[in-house]
This record gives structure tokens, sequence and C-alpha cells, in this order.
């Protein structure tokens, strides 16, 4: 066990031989800033005063050995405390989690095919354990070196952790979920994480933009905005974007939510229009963000928007937005690589 000491204040937290100090920071309920919690953007960089921390993960795409170790400088998500430390960063409120992060046994209990390549593994935890709609969380896998992180698609309350979870090309833990996870397996989930959940406090219409796995998430925000008692009041409008006809999902996933096609509502739109993936397709075409902005245009405005998908995706969308004007207050989302 490490003690961690903020500079510039009375603040200081334990961090465990296993986890890192960021981790650690929101277990302990303060507001370390982050995002992707796996190395890769970058936004939990601290700077390190005294004592000595090593990377999880080797070179990690959001650190730079020339310009970040020159300055002391290291990523909070994945950098363990040699002993104790004394770090500078700078806490914020809003990282502040409602639901503090634990690490905690699951089981696999469930798998389902939702396309071609992407699949809902179901665990179970031994006790129900409390996250927000779109939310992510850390998933360690046996014989997978290092954490992975994907988003939940269920709500919580019931003691189980769903991922929609899309079969990565060569990848290491898609692999392994896919082909050589029989059920009762067992794996760990860390979390919740993750800054792009549900605001039910807001008043305005909803809007969710997805592709590829990012179907998790807004299908875990659009079940809640559905439960949530001014439900009925709210439209709710859920675009998927996808490359191809067997790409395209989510519908199915929402249909017996209560109101779906008076006040939820699904389109899907295919980016590739020439071939057999796109034969027998009447519906919208182009990539998910020129959907919206066709529909929606400069009523993007009036919408709290959340959206989960690729890096271009995500991009794009991002761009679309600004273009518009939609205040950044209302634009969620989780910047994975």
């Amino acid at each position: 066990m490490a003690k961690i000491t903020v500079t510039g204040s009375e603040t200081s937290f334990d961090c465990g031989d296993d986890d890192t100090i960021m981790r650690a920071a929101l277990r302990a309920g303060l507001g370390f800033p982050y995002e992707c919690n796996v190395g890769s953007c970058g936004n939990c960089r601290f700077e390190l005063q005294e004592g000595t921390v090593h990377h999880l993960r080797e070179n990690p795409p959001g650190w730079s050995a020339e310009r970040d170790a020159k300055r002391n400088r290291y990523l909070g998500c994945q950098a363990r405390p040699e002993g104790d430390c004394r770090i500078k960063v700078s806490f914020r409120p809003q990282y502040e989690s409602l639901h503090r992060p634990v690490s905690r046994p699951a089981e696999l209990i469930g798998v389902s095919d939702i396309t071609h390549d992407i699949r809902e593994f179901r665990f179970r935890v031994e006790e129900p354990a409390p996250f927000l709609p779109g939310q992510y969380a850390l998933l360690t896998l046996d014989g997978v070196e290092g954490a992975r992180a994907y988003s939940m698609s269920n709500l919580p309350g019931q003691g189980e952790w769903h991922f929609q979870i899309r079969r990565t090309p060569d990848g290491i833990a898609t692999g392994k979920l896919f082909d050589d996870m029989p059920l009762h397996s067992k794996a760990v989930i860390d979390g919740p994480y993750g800054m792009a959940y549900l605001r039910a406090d807001s008043p305005r219409d909803i809007l969710c933009l997805a592709g590829g796995s990012g179907l998790s998430p807004m299908v875990s925000v659009t079940r809640g905005a559905a439960a949530l008692p001014d439900a009925a009041g709210r439209q709710i409008h859920f675009l998927y974007g996808g490359r191809m006809v067997r790409d395209i999902c989510g519908e199915a996933l929402l249909r017996d939510l209560p109101g779906f096609g008076e006040r939820i509502h699904y389109k899907g739109a295919i980016s590739q229009t020439e071939g057999d993936g796109s034969a027998g397709w009447n519906g919208p075409t182009g990539f998910v963000h020129e959907l919206a902005e066709r529909e929606f245009g400069d009523r993007l405005a009036e919408f709290e928007i959340y959206f989960a998908g690729p890096p271009l995706m995500g991009a794009a969308v991002q761009k679309m937005l600004m273009d518009h004007k939609v205040p950044p207050g209302q634009i969620h989302f989780d910047q994975f690589y």
C-alpha cells in the first residue's frame, strides 16, 4: 500500500499494490481527470514530484517518452506507485464518481449474437453493483494481459453487467471472448467508469448516435431514459450507422421499451451503397452523423446528445455538432481509441 500526497493541498489517498494512481483516487471519491482509462487519450496526465512509478502498459499511446518523461509526467490510469509518492494534479468535481468504482469477480452466464461480429456477453457478480446508464467497466480476462474497457448495455440493479462487444480483427481480448470463453468462465470487472452517462435531470429530448460496439452504451442510455419518471414527456431518437446491411442492429433491442414507435424512434443508415452489402436496403444511406444532420439540422442544439462508436465516427460527429453550435454541456461521449 502506497500513500499518494497531492501537492498544494492537504489531500492524500492510499493506492493498493495492484491499483493505479488514478483509479485509487476515484475509489477514494476524488475527481481525478480521465477518459479512456487504458492509456490512449492522455487526459489523466499528472506530474510526479517525489517517488517512483511505472506504467502498466509499455509506451502507451497517450504518453510520449520524449515529451512527457522529460517533464516527469505520467498517466494516472497506467501509473502504479513503487512506494509513497507526491504528485501534482488538479482534481475536478465533475470527475467524482457517483458510484465509486470497485473491482469484483464475475462469472459469464450468457452469450447471444447481435450481428455477424457483435455479441452480448452477460456477467453476474455476487452483489448488485450500481452504475449509471452509459458508463463502462474494465474487464480483465484470464490469459489476456491488461484490462479492456467495455460499456454496459443493461441497467443496474440485477447483479449483472452486460456488454455488447464487437470482434476486433486479430484482437487478443475479443478473440478470447468470442472463441475461448465457455459459460461459467471467470473474469474480473472493475467499474463503473465514464462521463458519458445519462443526465437524468435534463428536460431535453434525447439523441443517441451509435456505430459498431458503440451500440452498447447507447442502448443503456435509451433504456435508462425510457425508465425516467418524466419519460412520457420526452422524445428519444436512436440513430445507428453501419457499413453494410448486415452491420445494422439495435432496433430489436429497443422494441420492448414502452413508447417505442411513439416517443422512442430508431433509424439505421449504411455507408456502403453499392455491391452485395447493400442488397435489399431501402433505408437511409450515408454516415450516422450525416443522417443526424439531415434529420435534425439546426434543431440539434435542442437535444441532449450522446454518441459512441469508432474514432473516425466520433471525430465526424464532434465536428458536425460544433458546426451546428450545440453547447458542449449537451454533448456526452467517452474518448476511446
